[in-house]
């Protein structure tokens, strides 16, 4: 079984093989009950379609650089994810973004000249092979079953809200209303070093208030407005992600005892 090219594997991925009937014709899914795949990651990307149950749980901010994207931060510093306890689970009711409810399962393109996708997983995961129990992937005669269908409806459906994401992305981008991101947060204990996070790029609530009315009024109507003020409003969750993290001791210091606050 020959695996998928992948100059690049997406976050979570540490190998991808395309589903089918011929080499995976008695193999199951199994149950995914760790969230071990998380426990080390800060940032999960996010679809505009999530802005509004996302910005609930986490601050929504976007990514540095020529192309931002969204992500929800789970944590402030690298490696740090408050959200996964020792255990390796999530024990409170939170949103987990469909990027990551997706995993093992994804579509990825085949062959780079084309833009046909198929269904793939990470074998890595150990969710997906001949198991003695779990969820059948085909069926007697080679035919994707109910679950494998409903997986690959999701994965679709993930792909055309991320196909609306760049439109998003790009609208904001035609506003010019992003601008770089800085969050200073003080601890009580320690009032004259403050942790400052960078790296990350947020709306310019100044430039959004000088667009000109019928601008505003146009994105009111299109929806833009409010996914825009869902991801300003979720800003407003960095200082709790910080007590997670300052809770559960995982705010880094620099060795002469600074804060050592960062984003990227």
């Amino acid at each position: 079984m020959a695996s998928a090219p992948q100059p690049q594997l997406p976050l979570f991925y540490k190998d991808l093989l395309p589903l089918n009937s011929r080499d995976h014709a008695n193999w199951k899914a199994g149950t995914l009950e760790s969230a071990e795949y998380l426990s080390v990651t800060h940032a999960i990307p996010v679809t505009s379609d999530e802005f509004v149950d996302a910005q609930r749980h986490f601050p929504i901010v976007f990514t540095a650089g020529d192309s931002p994207l969204p992500i929800a931060l789970f944590g402030l510093n690298e490696g740090v994810n408050t959200f996964v306890g020792p255990d390796m689970k999530i024990n409170e009711p939170i949103y987990l973004p469909a990027y990551a409810r997706r995993y093992p399962f994804i579509l990825a393109k085949l062959q780079p000249d084309s833009d046909d996708m198929s269904l793939c997983f990470d074998p890595s995961s150990g969710l997906i092979g001949n198991l003695d129990d779990g969820l059948a992937l085909f069926d007697g005669e080679g035919k994707p079953t109910e679950y494998t269908e409903g997986v690959l409806d999701f994965c679709r459906r993930f792909e055309e809200a991320g196909q609306r994401t760049k439109l998003f992305m790009e609208e904001l981008g035609k506003l010019d209303v992003l601008m770089d991101g800085e969050i200073a947060i003080t601890r009580n204990d320690m009032p004259d070093k403050p942790f400052i996070y960078r790296g990350f790029r947020m709306v310019d609530e100044n430039k959004l208030r000088e667009l000109p009315a019928a601008k505003l009024e146009e994105l009111a109507k299109n929806g833009m407005l409010m996914l825009i003020y869902a991801h300003l409003f979720s800003l407003n969750l960095m200082r709790g992600i910080f007590e997670r993290q300052l809770a559960q001791g995982k705010v880094p210091m620099t060795a002469e005892g600074a804060p050592a606050g960062a984003l990227n």
